[in-house]
């Protein structure tokens, strides 16, 4: 993965930003730390390239070289996330315009646009210099390419957009203009094609545009950033080609513009960067969420390029984190398979946009409270170096697609408080709860490995991964599917003859209406139990009701089904039901398909999680309650951080700590 040893710490550094005889305080401070590996040039455009083609390395020489000869690792950026002011002044019109047209001025970063050809040679000069000059290099183990990719400029609509975008689309349907307008059905509303220059992006218009124009737009912005992240990847795989590349992708719950099973693939190394959403209360979910995706699209273990200290400084209000939060956030990413974990930043800035944002060392410098943490935390991942390589097994899959989620979200839904991420997370969060090991998979992965398949949200399913995920439970596997699922195709026409189109036959049931629910409004599903968001007419046509509605339109009919499905099971939930509802359903359906939990019994506010290695396995115990916990665990196990041996069959997790615990095998 990386040739840097245990587990890579450290974060984004930008000695730029500061006189350089504070360079060599930055680098004993690092070995203080346990400091191994640090991102150096993301954001230094400007300053190698003072103007076009002429470039100034001299002070990236210094960096680096003071880097190795204290024996910290460079992941060496291509600073192309921030192009310079010449750029702009010369090439205008690789400017970003937004959707009402409105050309946006540079003066921040990634205030380009993806389809400008002046940008794109302009980001390959300097990647090619870059590599050109520290292929070699024996600080540089990995190059980060760009910087969180469509963060600020996932969508232009510009002409240069608007030209690629008919390029994409010519290449999508064959330079076939009739089947363009199949797919988008442009006889409705006359939005018929005759020429493929009459297309345009989905700019601002009077009414609701249409929305296989919109999903083809979104297809096309993420792999029109991808074309740029391959680019500069070649270039630099050209001039080394054993140096893995990498870029930071942003698998965190307010960012969905790229599609990351296409980009997967063509990194060596994933890695992701995660942040804490102020206002939830529980982020530490979302943590092991973003964790347990990150590596399913890795296969493996995985790399955090960024996190956080303390507070950020992009949220309404930027909440510091509580004694301790900084320990149990980085130690639940490498629970969840990360082999690196990193910061955004270093040293915090004085000047700039970010000035407030937390870094390692802070503005009070080394009496800080973050500082103690960060230098705990580097031991920490010294005495956990064995877990590397090691990585999760899980019996339970939860389908993720990114069409689905794009296709659920575009405007004119029968309900728009209907959101992908946050009815994934509802599944999510009691399987996590109760310690249960999950991957996330795409609708036509191999799922030969699980017990039980899991689609709490998929709208949009092609024929073959609806015919993949039917199949497994028809094999005898056990699928589960939410409401508003397997309603329309890939092209995002709607699958005719009853809902839930793709799967009506495989889950036994058939809905000829739904009925979205108001803010508030809740029905009865039997006892205390009540669903929220969403109802269906559900008709039965061989399945078993396992709860009913009970009150208001749909009494007495089906909520939750079951259903025989060659010889596996199927399940369908026609709404949202409350937490402790959805927690016992999923509990039920999880004992039927024979998936334990890692513990079997998990303490409240305990998180468990294992990585399985080569000799050994790793349970990483986690209190996010402040309770703590004894835990029984094998009596050949050994606490990995603080090396102590088990000696009676249980290991104590101390309020709001940590324990890792070796179990060999």
């Amino acid at each position: 993965m990386l040739n840097v040893p245990g587990i890579a710490y450290g974060g984004d550094y930008n000695p730029e930003q500061w006189p350089e005889d504070v360079w060599a305080e930055d680098v004993r401070l690092m070995r203080e730390a346990g400091v191994t590996m640090v991102s150096v040039g993301i954001f230094s455009w400007a300053l190698l390239e003072p103007s076009e083609g002429a470039y100034d390395f001299s002070r990236m020489d210094r960096i680096l070289d003071l880097l190795h000869e204290h024996g910290i690792a460079a992941d060496l950026a291509t600073p192309t996330a921030a192009p310079p002011a010449w750029f702009f002044r010369k090439h205008p019109r690789a400017l970003p315009v937004d959707k009402d047209g409105r050309t946006l001025s540079y003066g921040s970063r990634q205030t380009f646009c993806p389809s400008s050809p002046a940008y794109r040679e302009a980001a390959l000069r300097i990647a090619g210099a870059l590599a050109e000059r520290y292929a070699d290099h024996p600080a540089v183990v990995m190059w980060h390419v760009h910087n969180e990719y469509g963060c600020h400029n996932a969508e232009c609509y510009c002409d240069e957009s608007a030209a690629a975008f008919r390029v994409w689309l010519r290449a999508k349907y064959d330079d076939d203009l009739a089947a363009l307008n199949h797919a988008w059905g442009t006889a409705f509303w006359s939005q018929w094609y005759y020429d493929w220059d009459e297309i345009i992006p989905p700019r601002a218009t009077g009414a609701v545009p249409n929305p296989t124009h919109q999903l083809d737009w979104r297809r096309f912005c993420s792999d029109a950033l991808l074309s740029l992240y391959k680019a500069e990847r070649d270039v630099l795989r050209e001039a080394a080609p054993s140096t893995p590349a990498t870029t930071n992708f942003m698998v965190m719950y307010n960012f969905d513009a790229l599609d990351y099973w296409r980009w997967a693939p063509e990194l060596d190394v994933v890695s992701n960067d995660h942040y804490l959403q102020s206002a939830d209360p529980e982020s530490e979910i979302d943590i092991a969420l973003s964790g347990d995706l990150v590596r399913s699209l890795a296969g493996g273990p995985w790399l955090l390029m960024e996190h956080s200290t303390g507070a950020v400084n992009w949220q309404p209000v930027n909440r510091a984190k509580n004694p301790g939060e900084l320990r149990r956030n980085a130690l639940a990413h490498v629970a969840h398979g990360a082999d690196g974990i990193a910061y955004f930043q270093w040293r915090a800035a004085k000047a700039g946009a970010e000035q407030w944002h937390s870094a390692m060392l802070p503005h009070a410098g080394t009496d800080s409270r973050i500082w103690r943490d960060v230098v705990r935390l580097g031991a920490d991942l010294k005495a956990l170096a064995e877990v590397r390589g090691s990585t999760g097994t899980a019996h339970v899959a939860v389908v993720w697609d990114w069409d689905a989620r794009w296709a659920m979200e575009l405007p004119s839904q029968p309900s728009e408080q209907v959101r992908f991420q946050d009815l994934v997370r509802d599944w999510y969060e009691p399987l996590w709860r109760a310690g249960v090991a999950v991957d996330f998979v795409r609708p036509d992965a191999d799922l030969s490995s699980y017990r039980l398949v899991l689609a709490p949200s998929l709208y949009l399913v092609d024929d073959t991964g609806a015919a993949n995920l039917t199949g497994f439970a028809e094999r005898g596997g056990t699928l589960a599917v939410g409401f508003h699922s397997g309603m329309v195709d890939h092209n995002c026409h709607v699958r005719l003859g009853g809902y839930p189109g793709a799967f009506r036959e495989a889950l036994g049931v058939s809905t000829d209406e739904v009925f979205p629910l108001l803010p508030g409004e809740t029905v009865g599903l039997g006892g205390d139990a009540t669903g929220t968001l969403w109802s269906e007419r559900v008709r039965l046509d061989g399945a078993e009701a396992v709860a009913s509605y009970t009150d208001g339109p749909l009494a007495g009919v089906p909520a939750v089904t079951r259903n025989s499905h060659g010889t596996g099971t199927t399940w369908y939930l026609s709404t949202r039901p409350d937490p402790d509802t959805l927690a016992a359903l999923l509990e039920r359906i999880r004992d039927e398909a024979g998936v334990r939990p890692v513990l079997d019994a998990v303490p409240e506010g305990i998180e468990a999680v294992l990585r399985r290695g080569a000799d050994a396995d790793y349970l990483f115990l986690i209190d996010h309650a402040g309770k703590g916990a004894e835990i029984p665990v094998p009596s050949d196990a050994t606490e990995l951080l603080t090396g102590k041996p088990v000696t009676e069959g249980t290991v104590q997790v101390a309020p709001g700590e940590i324990a890792v615990v070796r179990q060999p095998r």
